[in-house]
């Protein structure tokens, strides 16, 4: 018999017995309908199966045929504007073969085969070649998507020829004592991480023009970070504005489990928006997952290791990726289903025990190598999960186990939103582990002063959040000049800096000089504030009604493309000071 037969059907969760050959983690066709499955689990004769797709209408003693493979996407040109499933099918062929629903047991490859590609080979016959090494490139909107030697494979360039081809067609033979044809696609397992020659550590951030983040809890290129907070608090809103504006050269966006009028808004705005950096539609160096809250649970639980897959696939190219993961939770809770339908031991609020192993082993992948191949330069993956706990509790499974792994952790909170306060990154609560190892960049892009700036704000920040509690105990009268001022100083912080409007094309997105201007500038107001408060007949109110306040609330709508309102503004500061004394003394 050269097929297994069903004997258990529990939602996605399928029981087969005698499959020929079964392994661990082999893909499987189930039931006439040929549902995709992968087998998660092996006792004796019978192997238990997650199914990818709906499983109604499946019954006992239908077949179950392995492919002898384990789940794995195709990559190659084409992959980059796709929008594909959790297991990587192309979501507009789906369209086209079956309309605005999903139907049963139909297989197509993230990336089209028929279409033509102009090959521009850069190496020759007679080269030798390792694992690794570019062959060649086709032109892909505005990057090169090279075509590199499959890992494992190495010899001397017996053919290799320029010219337009299909990716399924041979473009390079490679021979190491067998003859082995090159395409320009490729197929590599999910689950299992791309080979590279070293890790580095990380020494430059990720860009993504949101003041909160880059000022004051940046993310390194190659590094992780968590964005939990409860519903309604702006996750998706804080990783759609790293995806528009981030320096990355590559996005991937899974959206794992999330509502499909968020995916919508995504397929809608990033046709839209054109990437600062080479005004080419953002979505041309974008691919999407999209695997819905209403579509097979079991795809969740992929979809996270296919996204990562292709961002380590450009990371190969020396290229920097960006992968958002929205939102882990749901991935999570994917997890804890098929664990249960195993009927497995629950470990805390019905997770499974390897539920923190699983979370390291995803964002373990992420980080800044030294890919193979000669002549490389180096790429990066870098990892930024959503987490949903329920009811906004910080303590529960997902979010504990995230935190022991990632090293940055934007908290955001709901008040924040509800008061409109976006990004509602809360500045008490989070944190960065990467400010030591990006110092030499900061000082580079935003000059000596920023980390002392950075610094002074915090403490600032701390201040207002104290000072708060007496003011709501015995009210703002009690309060000393100074302390009134730290006050005005914070809330100056917090709504001419930390705030950004998304749908205003000056605030949505900040280069880092401008960044560091404009902290600046607030610091520098409160330094020379702070000193002529002690002088007599300066007054508190006399100094939050000057000019520079008034300049200071605007400098978020200065255009990044002429930079000197902002570098005159410690001028106008001196100058009024220097008026407001000697208005003081001739009274």
């Amino acid at each position: 018999m050269a097929y297994g037969v069903i004997t258990k059907v529990s939602g996605p969760l399928v029981v087969a017995e005698n499959i020929p050959g079964a392994r661990l983690f082999d893909t499987v066709y189930v039931s006439d309908k040929k549902l995709l499955g992968e087998i998660i689990e092996i006792r004796g004769s019978k192997s238990s199966i997650q199914v990818y797709e709906e499983t109604s209408g499946i019954k006992v003693g239908e077949p179950v045929t392995s492919l002898y493979r384990p789940l794995s996407i195709t990559l190659g040109p084409g992959i980059l504007s796709q929008i594909i499933d959790g297991v990587g099918r192309d979501l507009g062929q789906y369209e086209q073969a079956s309309g605005n629903f999903l139907q049963h047991g139909l297989h197509f490859e993230s990336i089209d085969k028929e279409k033509k590609w102009e090959f521009i080979p850069l190496k020759k016959v007679g080269d030798s070649v390792n694992q690794g090494d570019m062959l060649g490139y086709v032109n892909e909107y505005h990057l090169k998507h090279y075509i590199m030697v499959p890992v494992g494979m190495s010899g001397v360039l017996t053919h290799i020829e320029a010219g337009s081809f299909d990716v399924t067609q041979t473009v390079a033979i490679i021979d190491d004592g067998t003859k082995h044809d090159v395409t320009m696609m490729v197929r590599w397992p999910i689950r299992k991480a791309r080979p590279y020659l070293n890790k580095h550590l990380p020494t430059e951030p990720l860009i993504t023009g949101q003041r909160v983040i880059d000022t004051f809890f940046p993310v390194a290129k190659g590094g992780t970070a968590a964005v939990p907070g409860p519903f309604g608090s702006g996750k998706t809103v804080v990783q759609h504005q790293i995806a528009k504006w981030s320096n990355a050269d590559i996005v991937i966006y899974v959206g794992c489990g999330e509502r499909g009028n968020e995916i919508t808004d995504v397929l809608n705005e990033f046709p839209a928006i054109h990437d600062p950096r080479n005004n080419a539609p953002l979505m041309n160096k974008t691919v999407l997952i999209a695997n819905t809250s209403n579509m097979p649970v079991a795809a969740r639980e992929a979809s996270i290791y296919t996204g990562m897959t292709i961002a380590e696939y450009f990371r190969d190219m020396g290229y920097h990726a960006a992968m958002m993961a929205d939102s882990t939770s749901r991935w999570a809770e994917a997890l804890r289903e098929m664990s249960g339908r195993l009927e497995e031991m629950p470990g805390d609020e019905g997770y499974p025990a390897y539920l923190s192993s699983r979370l390291a082993e995803v964002y373990e992948r992420a980080g800044i190598v030294t890919p193979l191949g000669e002549d490389k330069e180096v790429g990066s993956v870098t990892m930024i999960g959503a987490v949903s706990p329920a009811g906004g509790d910080l303590s529960e499974p997902v979010t504990q186990a995230t935190l022991r792994i990632v090293k940055v952790f934007w908290a955001l909170d709901s008040e924040l939103a509800y008061a409109r306060h976006f990004p509602a990154i809360h500045w008490l609560d989070s944190y960065s582990l990467y400010q030591q190892s990006l110092e030499r960049f900061v000082r580079k892009m935003g000059g000596r002063n920023v980390s002392r700036n950075r610094q002074q704000a915090m403490m600032i920040l701390k201040e207002e959040s104290r000072l708060q509690e007496i003011v709501q105990l015995v009210g703002r009268d009690t309060l000393s000049n100074a302390d009134i001022l730290k006050l005005e100083v914070a809330r100056m912080i917090r709504e001419d800096f930390l705030q950004q409007n998304a749908f205003q094309d000056e605030d949505t997105y900040t280069s880092f000089k401008k960044q560091a201007l404009m902290l600046s500038n607030i610091i520098e107001f409160y330094h020379k504030a702070n000193d002529y408060l002690n002088r007599d007949h300066v007054y508190i109110a006399d100094i939050m009604n000057m000019e520079s306040v008034y300049l200071i609330s605007r400098m978020k709508y200065v255009s990044d493309d002429n930079l000197s309102p902002l570098e005159l503004i410690p001028q106008t500061i001196e100058k009024e000071f220097e008026k407001l004394v000697e208005g003081g003394e001739y009274a």
